[in-house]
């Protein structure tokens, strides 16, 4: 605010630039699956969901890749928990190095809850699927998770890694890796075996589903759209507010 000759005030409004991908946006509450944020002390805020069968190890999973340690003494899960971690995304390392807040949310398993966690699928931008190697049950009902995701995920063809859990447990082991992958490939599915006991590539999964979903992004600023989706769709938005005109306030003190 500067004064004029004649004690009239000028006011401008400042350049700002803020660029939304708003993927999800239902009634009594706002919620952004990725915001580019320069007011943050991070630059992306990004939410992957945890699904399948109750036991797999969801939240032993998401407490090794937080905490680096694991529990044994988990209770199941009851509707939906999250953690979450800060981390630098480097990508291919020709960019500058972004700041990214990961919200990992984990579902409880059992069918009496599917109502309640569904309701989450539209606010997640990337999923980590699970199934148990030690569990046949676990691994056929890799269908019916991909069915849900189909029907309530923001989009036709969301970021989805495949994690075969467990495979610590070689004395159990029901399913073997050549079984995983044919579903895996049949679905279009990246996968990969990991371990929530050992930590045996589990940050390497995050990090893949990360790195789609940072490409997907990259992609839609550029294009300046977001994938098809059904329901209340939002594309891209650009928002920026040129600098304003001088405001005379009329001010005469």
């Amino acid at each position: 605010m500067t004064e004029t000759p004649f004690g009239s005030r000028k006011t401008k409004k400042k350049k700002t630039r803020r660029i939304v991908l708003c993927l999800h946006n239902i009634s009594r509450s706002k919620n952004i699956f990725l915001i580019m944020h320069s007011g943050k002390d991070y630059d992306y805020l990004i939410k992957f969901l945890a699904l399948g069968d109750s036991g797999v190890g969801k939240t032993s999973f998401l407490y090794q890749y937080t905490e680096g340690i694991f529990q044994q003494q988990f209770i199941s899960t009851v509707g939906i928990d999250f953690r979450e971690k800060r981390l630098i995304y480097r990508g291919d390392g020709t960019g500058r190095p972004q700041g990214v807040h990961l919200q990992l949310w984990d579902t409880a398993g059992q069918e009496k809850f599917r109502s309640l966690t569904t309701a989450f699928y539209r606010d997640a931008m990337g999923f980590l699927l699970l199934f148990d190697l030690t569990n046949e049950q676990s691994f056929l009902d890799i269908r019916s998770w991909l069915e849900q995701l189909k029907t309530h995920a923001y989009c036709d063809n969301p970021d989805i890694i495949l994690c075969g859990n467990k495979v610590d447990l070689s004395d159990q082991r029901i399913i073997s890796e050549q079984r995983a992958k044919e579903v895996a490939e049949k679905f279009g599915l990246h996968y990969i075996e990991t371990s929530a006991a050992t930590g045996q590539n589990v940050e390497a999964a995050v990090n893949y589903l990360l790195d789609a979903v940072m490409k997907r992004m990259e992609l839609a600023v550029d294009s300046s759209r977001l994938p098809g989706r059904r329901g209340r769709a939002k594309t891209l938005v650009q928002q920026e507010d040129e600098e304003a005109e001088d405001i005379d306030t009329g001010c005469s003190c």
